[in-house]
């Protein structure tokens, strides 16, 4: 009998050991130190629906019941608390109803936290999953933050995370100052290879807030985490971190085709079942792309032709042909080069429904605003060759990656 319930005991610990997740986000190590950094301090919490442990506690609860600690408001980034509020409409404020707690928009008229909403504030804590990519807002949002909690002297902390696309994939265009904007407000390129925290500590030690204000920043960093994993890696669950970003590997998706939506010429799968993993348009021959993009032996992704008809957005009961892109081997893949040889297959093939010209003025901007500069688009518009672009891209990025290594917290 003595045998027989060891022998159970050590299957139940070895099932409990297997499941328990080798990455404890910066919530997780916060906690297991008895929230010190936060004892005795009315809190305000910047998060959303992504800001919880590996077993899906909410940050907000977490903070809530945390003994000597007070949740005193809560701050919502573009698409609200709890990640339900559509991409670039405004979130309003709130009272959260599981706490009670005030919730303040900082994705509406105000996209700063003022000086009456950290009036009752001792420390201002972010806790938000990012997806590694410069035009997603939630880091121009804790950029901002940092600049109000500098602005009042309140300490700032961040809750590290995860970046999905690993800690060492650094590609894409750099932001040039003339491009600023809240989906683009640091130089930095479009994929930045670092976690949520690493780029705090940038954005504080270069000296890129507001009038070359610093805050007091701390990181809680992770347990656990390398920077060759993949989400799949950490073993911790993915909670999207907007609508159109259901799964881990979306951000991969949204890298390769997210620049499209800005031109709102074509679309990338929003408003059908595969956000960002299709191209597609009435006016495009899904096999004749797939075709040309096959043909360039593009290392790590296929193409296969598809036709769909959106569920919702502007598209709803047409028929859009395209093509489904499949990763096949995200190790060797370069997203960029993806993206440009997306972009310009349509300017090749399609020469008639030309995507530049024929998008609003308005949206022209809002491309070069994401891209970080105009030089994308009118080397694209001038038939200059995908790797030229990406050589003039490379040598742009060189700096970043020597400034960048300052700043890294895990091997």
């Amino acid at each position: 009998m003595l045998v027989r319930c060891f022998f159970l005991w050590c299957v139940t610990f070895s099932i409990m050991v297997a499941k328990s997740p080798p990455v404890k986000p910066g919530i997780e190590v916060l906690k297991k130190r008895g929230f010190d950094l936060l004892l005795g301090k009315r809190v305000g919490l910047i998060t959303n629906s992504t800001g919880v442990t590996s077993d899906l506690q909410s940050t907000i609860d977490i903070l809530f019941r945390a003994p000597n600690v007070k949740l005193v408001a809560l701050f919502s980034p573009e698409h609200g608390v709890r990640g339900d509020v559509g991409a670039g409409k405004e979130v309003n404020s709130d009272v959260d109803y599981g706490t009670g707690v005030p919730i303040y928009s900082l994705y509406g008229r105000t996209r700063k936290p003022t000086p009456e909403m950290l009036d009752s504030i001792d420390v201002l804590v972010y806790d938000i999953q990012d997806i590694g990519v410069r035009s997603y807002t939630y880091i121009s949002t804790m950029g901002l933050a940092m600049e109000a909690a500098a602005e009042r002297s309140i300490p700032f902390i961040v809750l590290d995370r995860p970046n999905p696309l690993t800690g060492i994939r650094v590609e894409g265009p750099l932001l040039t100052p003339m491009f600023k904007s809240f989906i683009g407000a640091y130089p930095i390129p479009y994929v930045y290879g670092m976690t949520v925290g690493e780029l705090a500590l940038m954005i504080n030690g270069e000296g890129w807030l507001g009038n070359g204000v610093k805050c007091s920043l701390t990181v809680v960093q992770m347990e656990g985490w390398k920077r060759t994993m993949w989400w799949e890696d950490t073993g911790l669950p993915w909670v999207p971190t907007s609508p159109h970003i259901p799964h881990s590997f979306t951000p991969l998706y949204y890298v390769m085709t997210g620049l499209l939506g800005e031109l709102g010429t074509a679309n990338q799968g929003v408003g059908y079942t595969l956000p960002f993993e299709l191209v597609g348009a009435p006016w495009i021959n899904g096999t004749v792309l797939a075709n040309y993009l096959n043909s360039m032996q593009i290392e790590g992704v296929r193409f296969r032709p598809i036709s769909y008809i959106p569920f919702y957005m502007d598209t709803t009961g047409i028929r859009y042909r395209g093509v489904q892109i499949h990763v096949v081997e995200k190790e060797k893949l370069s997203l960029t080069r993806v993206q440009l040889a997306i972009l310009k297959a349509l300017l090749i093939l399609f020469p008639s429904y030309n995507i530049f010209e024929r998008a609003k003025p308005e949206k022209l901007l809002a491309f070069d605003k994401a891209v970080g500069n105009d030089f994308v688009r009118q080397a694209l518009q001038s038939g200059v060759p995908v790797d030229d672009i990406l050589h003039h891209i490379e040598l742009q990025i060189r700096n970043f990656q020597k400034i960048r290594q300052k700043y890294l917290l895990y091997n």
